[in-house]
């Protein structure tokens, strides 16, 4: 018996033996190469943001020939990166820039973008448009004709202490910013169609705009998490992921796809840190500042998505409006309210100053990055304030209250006031006026 299964096994190896033989001397089918190469590997996918699209990179065809080298440098290395690991993805030579689109992979690709030169500029092709664009505009409406989405930042309502922007203090009316955002941005749009703007609110009450919700995105937060994470981590991973990330995408597609503004301003209220929101820690300051899209950091950089959209800020001319309107704005803004500016830690690797100016910082927020046009990202006051809370506390009413002695307006309308007179100013003063 042990003998037959020898001489079948010899059997069955000598019959393989003869198969690879056969198969590495038999002549090519026809019409058929005699040694095949090897397939190419497949492109690794690019590293993208948290429900990020892979990026479309033709959509830079659109800025050929838009920035000379010099401005786009300065821009690119003053404005936009705070790192240098967009080395490793952007090579700049004098009469082009050329973009990887991974660089781990360089089967994944590359974009060249010519710079502008003696006797040839391009005009970039952008949905929105300048105020020096504008036409003349007609006595006392100093924004006909412009087009002005306002995003009244956060949700409120039900949401208000999942998405932990909310806060009492002892017996206290509860403060929510998402509330208090949303009662500006109500007051803020007659205003502004009154100067002559056509005003769209991106919401107009708490219902997100997102089809998500915290549950549909627990897959998504256990991947990132970790299966190892606690219920509690992917919980708290899964709010987080439909509140700053799932809503604000659905917002940028309702405002690039259906809105198409000239200006978006992105309504805030500025806070620090306070703890238990039931017992929250009060400071005794206040302060305010605006930003506009700038300040990647490496990490953010290698992110392809990310990348794209860096680009098409800097190509487009984003900045520019931006930071004209913002320090205009600031400025009037700031007279009207007597707020003082806000100032970073200069050790921060995700914030730039913007003109050297007090109250205009550079940050890499996703509503100013997603939003194709510029965007006034407004943060004034400060909830947990000793000096601010109890006028928020207050809500909003007509006239004037006392507070530490002073008779004050309501907050809300104070903010939208303040805003809407600081609008007028800017663009009377940027815009010609009409007969």
């Amino acid at each position: 018996m042990h003998r037959k299964i020898l001489i079948l096994a010899a059997l069955i190896l000598m019959s393989a033996t003869v198969l690879v033989v056969w198969n590495h001397l038999r002549p090519p089918r026809p019409g058929a190469p005699a040694d095949r190469p090897p397939m190419p590997p497949a492109p690794s996918a690019p590293l993208l943001s948290v429900l990020a699209q892979p990026p479309d990179w033709s959509r830079l065809g659109r800025f050929h020939h838009a920035l000379t080298r010099p401005e786009f440098e300065t821009l690119l290395t003053s404005v936009f990166v705070t790192g240098g690991r967009w080395r490793e993805f952007i090579e700049i030579h004098d009469d082009a820039v050329d973009v990887r689109h991974d660089d781990a992979d360089p089967a994944a690709g590359m974009t060249r973008i010519p710079f502008a030169s003696d006797g040839r500029r391009a005009v970039p092709v952008r949905g929105w448009r300048r105020a020096r664009e504008l036409p003349p505009f007609p006595p006392g409406r100093p924004l006909d004709g412009l087009r002005i989405a306002i995003d009244p930042g956060h949700l409120g309502g039900p949401w208000a202490m999942l998405e932990e922007r909310w806060l009492q203090v002892g017996d206290g009316a509860p403060v929510c910013e998402g509330d208090m955002t949303m009662a500006v941005a109500r007051h803020l749009k007659p205003m502004l169609e009154a100067l002559g703007a056509s005003v769209f609110l991106v919401r107009d009450g708490s219902d997100p705009a997102t089809r998500h919700r915290p549950e549909s995105l627990l897959p998504l937060a256990e991947a990132s998490a970790g299966v190892a994470a606690p219920d509690e981590v992917i919980r708290k991973t899964a709010e987080r992921l439909f509140y700053r990330t799932a809503e604000i995408r659905a917002r940028a597609d309702l405002v690039n796809q259906h809105i198409r503004p000239d200006l978006v301003l992105a309504l805030h209220f500025n806070a620090e840190p306070w703890g238990d929101a039931s017992a929250p820690q009060l400071v005794d300051r206040t302060h305010f500042h605006v930003l506009v899209n700038g300040a990647y950091t490496d990490d953010e950089f290698a992110m392809a998505d990310q990348r794209l959209t860096m680009l098409e800020k800097l190509l487009s001319g984003t900045h520019e409006e931006e930071s004209l309107l913002a320090t205009r704005i600031a400025e009037g803004f700031a007279a009207f309210t007597g707020l003082p500016p806000y100032q970073y830690d200069p050790a921060l690797r995700n914030v730039l100053p913007v003109r050297d100016h007090p109250y205009v910082w550079a940050r890499n927020l996703l509503a100013n990055r997603l939003y194709d046009c510029p965007v006034l990202f407004m943060e004034p006051y400060v909830m947990n304030s000793t000096v601010d809370y109890p006028r928020m506390a207050a809500g909003d009413y007509e006239g004037l209250r006392e507070f530490n002695g002073r008779p004050m307006p309501s907050i809300l309308r104070e903010y939208a006031t303040a805003l809407a007179k600081a609008m007028e100013a800017a663009y009377a003063g940027i815009r010609e006026p009409g007969g």
